[in-house]
């Protein structure tokens, strides 16, 4: 096994303070729904099943101890002092936004034209902007290796077997059988374009990454995850806010962390549109 060696950032003392802040609200919300009696948590938007909230840890945490087997990937590196600011910070500014407004919306198209704007729009007028001021910021290219480009598939199939094929699995959704063939590959293509794809390439590809120069690895994997976890209070909430936020932060955000570390140590995409996309897909999948 080797050592994870993590990306020290420019501001380490912030670093730990993020990677302690975050992990304590995760470690806090689990406390907060054991304390409330409210462990099932929501797996699916579309309806109000629930699951225990460590059989959505323990796939995850298989999945990280995995992949640390792979060296990490390259650092980001920086070209000048100001340049990962210019991309980092409005970036993580369209996130929590997109958490923020989420709940005030009334559900479709308002939720994908919003996700639309602050996931897609935002970083697409940051990237344009960060042209004007060179040298722009870059991430550095993914490691070439073998290990680096296959050695995802194992974390990833340990995953899905977990997730899916063990009394940890999620129950099957029937939703598969009411439709059409047709309506069942356009909607299962358009959600994994609008959240797989897009998602991935917001919080981890271009969120996470740009935090890691500035503040290590852990703590923008723990910011992003948490991040990208609480807009999702908006679709699989309850209307009680305190069970809700706990409920989001212990799922998402533990699953975040195995999307996080995917990417960081290994700088691939297809794992983590792998991973993302069947957990919105896989259940509808099952149920055929």
């Amino acid at each position: 096994m080797t050592t994870d060696v993590s990306t020290a950032g420019r501001h380490p003392r912030a670093g730990r303070v993020v990677l302690l802040a975050g992990l304590g609200l995760i470690a806090v919300a689990a406390v907060f729904l054991v304390a409330t009696g409210n462990t099932g948590v929501r797996y699916s938007a579309d309806h109000d099943g629930t699951v225990p909230m460590w059989s959505r840890w323990i796939p995850a945490l298989a999945g990280i101890a995995l992949i640390r087997l792979i060296p990490p990937a390259p650092g980001p590196r920086w070209p000048d002092p100001v340049a990962p600011y210019r991309e980092a910070v409005p970036l993580l500014l369209a996130g929590i936004a997109f958490a923020a407004v989420m709940p005030l919306l009334g559900g479709e198209p308002a939720y994908t034209l919003l996700k639309l704007a602050l996931l897609l729009g935002v970083p697409m007028v940051v990237f344009l902007a960060a042209r004007r001021w060179p040298p722009r910021w870059r991430p550095g290219p993914a490691p070439a290796d073998a290990a680096h480009r296959w050695g995802p598939a194992l974390p990833g199939a340990v995953w899905l077997v977990l997730s899916y094929a063990t009394p940890l699995a999620v129950p099957a959704s029937d939703w598969g059988r009411t439709v059409t063939p047709v309506e069942l590959v356009v909607t299962l293509l358009v959600a994994f374009a609008v959240n797989a794809l897009l998602e991935e390439a917001f919080y981890r590809r271009w969120l996470q990454t740009r935090w890691e120069s500035l503040l290590g690895r852990w703590p923008a994997i723990v910011l992003a995850s948490l991040v990208w976890a609480a807009w999702h209070v908006a679709i699989q909430g309850s209307g009680r806010p305190a069970v809700d936020l706990a409920s989001v932060v212990v799922n998402h955000g533990v699953i975040g962390l195995f999307l996080g570390y995917l990417w960081s140590r290994y700088r691939r995409m297809w794992p983590l549109l792998v991973v993302h996309g069947a957990v919105n897909a896989m259940p509808v999948l099952l149920g055929l």
